[in-house]
């Protein structure tokens, strides 16, 4: 049943307890019936200086209403063109910036495109001498994970590549 239709299956039931007169009444749990859709408007109502993806495409990524193209880097609410337009570009050079950036942020998000790969064991071991964590994933799920922790106040960065990025080379 969705959320709605069990606020709205509740509400009658409310309606009826009020409307007797007993004085031990129980009223049934508007709480548990509303808080998945407290938890969606939370998500929906970001502070409009907080990075959020709305949207991708095969080149681009929209981010707060505006589509950007090619690939992206992220630092907390800081957006900017990244250099790599495939995966072998990943490099220590290319994610040099976080040698850099205060605070560090506890995790980079790596999105590789449409399939995740794993990084050469060099850009793993300069992301961890850094002192960050480091997760590769599709550049969808990455994306995500960037919104939610973002929006939990962590301090975390991604590095993005276009969604319609499909190989290694």
């Amino acid at each position: 049943m969705a959320v709605g239709q069990k606020a709205m299956a509740t509400l009658p039931t409310l309606i009826r307890s009020m409307r007797k007169k007993e004085q031990n009444l129980i009223l049934p749990s508007l709480r548990r019936a509303f808080s998945l859709y407290d938890q969606i408007n939370l998500i929906d109502n970001v502070p409009e200086d907080q990075l959020r993806f709305h949207e991708f495409d095969e080149t681009s990524f929209t981010v707060n209403g505006v589509r950007y193209e090619g690939s992206l880097l992220c630092v907390g609410n800081l957006l900017m063109s990244w250099s790599p337009r495939n995966f072998s570009e990943i490099t220590t050079d290319s994610l040099s910036i976080f040698q850099t950036v205060r605070p560090t942020p506890e995790l980079l998000i790596v999105g590789c495109g449409r399939y995740n790969h794993l990084l050469n064991p060099q850009v793993r071991q300069f992301v961890k001498s850094i002192g960050m964590k480091l997760e590769t994933v599709d550049s969808r799920n990455a994306a995500s994970t960037y919104n939610v922790l973002n929006e939990e106040g962590r301090i975390v960065a991604a590095a993005l590549l276009p969604y319609g990025v499909t190989s290694i080379n």
